[in-house]
């Protein structure tokens, strides 16, 4: 989402779809409900998200072509210290652009082959390879090969 958007939105000149505040609440580790209650709710201690609830979201949402699709797998749960997805790198999409964002990140390839670039060098990582790197460095990822690729990605806030 863009600065402008966000801009938007917090002072009240545009009225955020549904899959947008989804993704706004996603990134703050809230719940949809936080936007529409006033009313402090008990935290879970444990939360299970069943693959048949999580919502499969494009990273672009700009009207470009995704680069990549993830599920949230712990949205539910409020107050998160870390942040886990499986995401969806699909043959042919291009790289990500290089992003930014405090705290680390690890990435679990469950199948195919991801390129990962973190400051310009290119890592490739094959089925069962992981990586782990500070997220405040320039960092963007790659299908590579022919396969789809399916990682899992936790990123700590």
């Amino acid at each position: 989402m863009s600065a402008g958007l966000l801009s938007k939105i917090e002072r009240g000149r545009l009225i955020p779809t549904l899959p947008t505040l989804l993704r706004i609440a996603m990134v703050f580790g809230v719940g949809l409900d936080h936007f529409f209650s006033n009313e402090a709710t008990p935290r879970p201690t444990a939360t299970v998200v069943r693959r048949k609830e999580r919502l499969r979201l494009p990273n672009r949402t700009d009207g470009g072509a995704p680069t990549y699709f993830f599920e949230s797998l712990d949205f539910p749960v409020t107050d998160r210290k870390m942040d886990a997805y499986f995401a969806t790198f699909e043959s042919g999409a291009p790289a990500t652009e290089p992003h930014i964002h405090l705290g680390a990140e690890v990435i679990y390839v469950v199948s195919g082959a991801l390129d990962v670039i973190i400051e310009g060098e290119n890592t490739t990582l094959s089925q069962g390879d992981s990586i782990y790197f500070d997220s405040s460095n320039p960092h963007s990822y790659r299908q590579s090969g022919r396969q789809t690729c399916c990682a899992v990605v936790v990123v700590t806030n």
